[in-house]
């Protein structure tokens, strides 16, 4: 226990003031345990009787008791913080990082509704306490046999030798160990990117709408961001900038949010001109295991003749968002520039949980849990579009969207207070949904919402998309306003 002495009056007022001064100032929380009187003494380097008379005084005031066998600990005091120097809680930005990042930070919008009975959160995994058991016996596995004395800044040999498997078995993309750098989720993939790739005033181009994650980093670490609209069929390549760009990044295979597939020809059109170009793709394949329609279209990876793309995906979303594992498959050009720049911001990502999935997935229990979540989320998804096209009726327009883990509901007839004013309303009746708008650079002149059905059963569906009815019952149109 760290304490500081002020050397004013006898040592043991000494002690117990500035054990009081740890009390008020938080660094010792109420009921916490103190150190044994003989532990202290020898800590801070004064007699136990010095110590032991400190505590006695405390106990007389109160700040302090006794448990017969246990030892001293602290009460549970009503107590302001001792008072301070008035400090200024902001100053100007330290740096033009850190003033770009208050102007795009904005953390609020996914959790906007955390606690509700039925939040219809985007992109939150299925919760399975099977999985949190199996998961469980899988860390105790793995934290016997990892070796703990080695960094593998590029990530465990074993898991990325997994990922190479999987990725050759259900998404067609052939590549060696080599090729894969493991990170703390998706979003250290993008700052990577940044950092590699982008100086400040580079352009990078972004899909409108996008993933904010991105807009964020990228947006923070200095990019000139230019924002490319998308359709039904994906991101409209036409409409790329003749200028080079450094960095084009997109979603192709389930577009987010809108949920749109970038068809074929797109895609070859990317690559051409990402070769032209001489720039670089990231493809975010964040959901691609969750794939409800017909055979989905190959990734622009696995049609890269060139190496022009940075592939990327998240085991956060098929497995729990507190996993924070994901990988990239590197262009061989650019494997030592990642991995130095991995190296330079953490030396390595966790090895113990690296271990555990690396032996969850060789012994088919990873398969396993891909194919159960599939079939749980495609009778979930049926059921919310179902009963949302039953109580709704055309009130709302479910966009067409095969894969992934939530749909959007657009909103005709619709003005953007009014669906602010719904989804106000549906808060107050213990229903969170969410707006796209946010995710538009450019929003549209219909108004929508992203549901998402992963967090909750089939019963709780039932029971949120009628409370989702009578919220639109009690919020209906007005005559739409312009789109502000």
């Amino acid at each position: 226990m760290f304490i500081e002495l002020d050397g004013k009056g006898p040592s043991y007022i000494q002690v117990a003031r500035a054990i009081k001064t740890a009390i008020l100032e938080g660094r010792v929380a109420s009921g916490d345990r103190l150190p044994t009187t003989r532990a202290l003494a020898h800590e801070i380097g004064l007699s136990r009787i010095t110590v032991l008379t400190a505590y006695e005084q405390l106990r007389a005031e109160g700040v302090i008791h006794s448990r017969v066998g246990s030892g001293s600990y602290v009460s549970h005091l009503q107590a302001d913080v001792i008072a301070r120097p008035s400090i200024a809680r902001t100053i100007e930005p330290p740096s033009r990082y850190a003033a770009r990042a208050r102007q795009l930070q904005n953390r609020t919008i996914p959790r906007q509704h955390y606690g509700l009975r039925f939040d219809m959160q985007y992109g939150r995994p299925v919760t399975n306490l099977v999985l949190n058991n199996v998961w469980a016996r899988e860390l105790a596995k793995a934290a016997v046999v990892t070796p703990l004395d080695q960094t593998f800044a590029q990530g465990l040999p074993a898991l990325r030798e997994q990922v190479c498997r999987y990725l050759a078995h259900r998404r067609g993309i052939v590549v060696t160990p080599e090729d894969v750098l493991i990170v703390n989720g998706f979003q250290q993939a993008i700052n990577l990117a940044g950092r590699v790739l982008v100086d400040e005033g580079d352009t990078v181009v972004l899909e409108d709408p996008h993933y904010f994650g991105a807009h964020q980093a990228l947006g923070s670490h200095g990019a000139n961001l230019l924002w490319v609209p998308t359709d039904s069929d994906g991101l409209i390549c036409a409409q790329l900038p003749e200028a080079s760009p450094k960095l084009v990044v997109v979603t192709p295979s389930h577009q987010f949010p809108s949920g749109s597939v970038l068809s074929l020809p797109r895609r070859l059109e990317l690559l051409q001109y990402a070769k032209k170009k001489q720039c670089w793709i990231l493809e975010d394949d964040y959901d691609s295991e969750f794939y409800y329609g017909s055979q989905p279209v190959a990734t622009l990876r696995s049609l890269d003749t060139c190496e022009r793309v940075i592939y990327g995906g998240t085991f956060s979303k098929v497995l729990t968002s507190a996993l924070r594992l994901a990988y990239m498959v590197l262009p061989r050009a650019l494997r030592d520039d990642f991995v130095a720049a991995k190296f330079l911001d953490d030396s390595t990502t966790t090895v113990i949980e690296q271990g555990a999935l690396a032996h969850f997935m060789e012994d088919g229990g990873f398969d396993r849990h891909l194919r159960h979540t599939a079939k749980v989320l495609r009778a979930r998804r049926n059921l919310l579009v179902e009963s949302i096209g039953r109580l709704a009726g055309d009130r709302v327009q479910i966009a067409n969207s095969h894969a992934g883990m939530h749909i959007v509901a657009w909103l005709p007839g619709y003005s953007y207070d009014r669906v602010d004013q719904l989804i106000a309303y549906a808060r107050e009746q213990g229903l969170g949904i969410y707006p796209i708008a946010p995710h538009y650079k450019n929003r549209p002149a219909t108004p929508g919402l992203l549901l998402g059905y992963c967090g909750l059963s089939s019963q709780e569906l039932r029971l949120a998309t009628q409370i989702f009815a009578n919220c639109l019952d009690a919020v209906p149109a007005l005559e739409a306003s312009p789109a502000k």
